[in-house]
């Protein structure tokens, strides 16, 4: 039996071998990605966390933008949702496009702008309204995405007059204590440039009664040395008296 002859492959083709194939393997990744980004619609929503207003301002309104990729069925479409103390709601079912009723929405879907405004609002309209974004059409799951809420606090005048008048109360304490500080500094600068003083005067008295002293105790002396000078002579002239005397009287 004669064998078949066996090829080899030699080194230079197992490298073509391989080269092919991890470029083939690339090209299937590659395509298989541009076909799932291609078929993935992603919505993002952004929408302000808080906003607070008086219940005298009449209407507020939340603003939410939005963005999408990979989405190409139809257009989307805005929803609004508001969770206070009650259930649910779901706002705007029917589109709120007039300024009559109690809410009004506005959409500008080619910028990626929509808007719910709350007409005569009152404090009952405290609540966090949620936008949402959707692509009926689509059936991928981040074809529709909602905001992370506004939370709308619609404030009596009768809390912004406690307000005011806690911001009056803090203000007209903080002055008291500010002048309280400046009347305790005045005082305890005069007190301590007084005593300075007063240390001065005694220091000044006390050099006086010194240099007093000193001048009346030389004054005595002087007057003590005048006295023994005038003293000696008067001895003296009476010792020649007394010698005269004594000659006179001797036969």
């Amino acid at each position: 039996m004669h064998s078949l002859p066996h090829h080899m492959h030699t080194p230079q083709e197992m490298e073509t071998v391989t080269g092919g194939r991890i470029i083939l393997g690339l090209e299937i990744s590659l395509i298989l990605s541009y076909v799932g980004a291609a078929q993935d619609c992603m919505v993002l929503v952004h929408q302000p966390p808080y906003l607070e207003v008086a219940h005298t301002q009449g209407a507020v309104t939340i603003q939410c933008s939005f963005s999408y990729n990979g989405c190409t069925s139809g257009q989307p479409k805005s929803l609004w949702f508001r969770y206070g103390a009650d259930q649910p709601e779901n706002l705007c079912s029917d589109g709120c496009t007039g300024d009559a009723g109690k809410f009004t929405v506005k959409e500008a879907l080619t910028e990626g702008e929509v808007s719910l405004t709350i007409n005569r609002v009152s404090p009952n309209d405290s609540a966090i309204y949620i936008c949402g974004i959707a692509f009926p059409r689509s059936k991928q799951p981040g074809a529709k995405r909602t905001g992370e809420g506004t939370t709308l606090v619609v404030r009596e005048m009768k809390e912004l007059h406690r307000l005011h008048s806690l911001l009056i109360a803090i203000l007209s304490l903080l002055s008291i204590y500010i002048t309280g500080a400046l009347v305790i500094f005045v005082i305890l600068s005069k007190s301590k440039s007084n005593s300075l003083r007063n240390k001065e005067t005694e220091d000044s008295q006390k050099k006086k009664s010194a240099r007093r002293i000193f001048q009346e105790i030389a004054q005595e002396l002087y007057s003590k040395r005048h006295v023994e000078t005038r003293q000696q002579p008067e001895k003296g002239n009476t010792y020649e008296n007394r010698r005269a005397l004594s000659n006179y009287e001797r036969p």
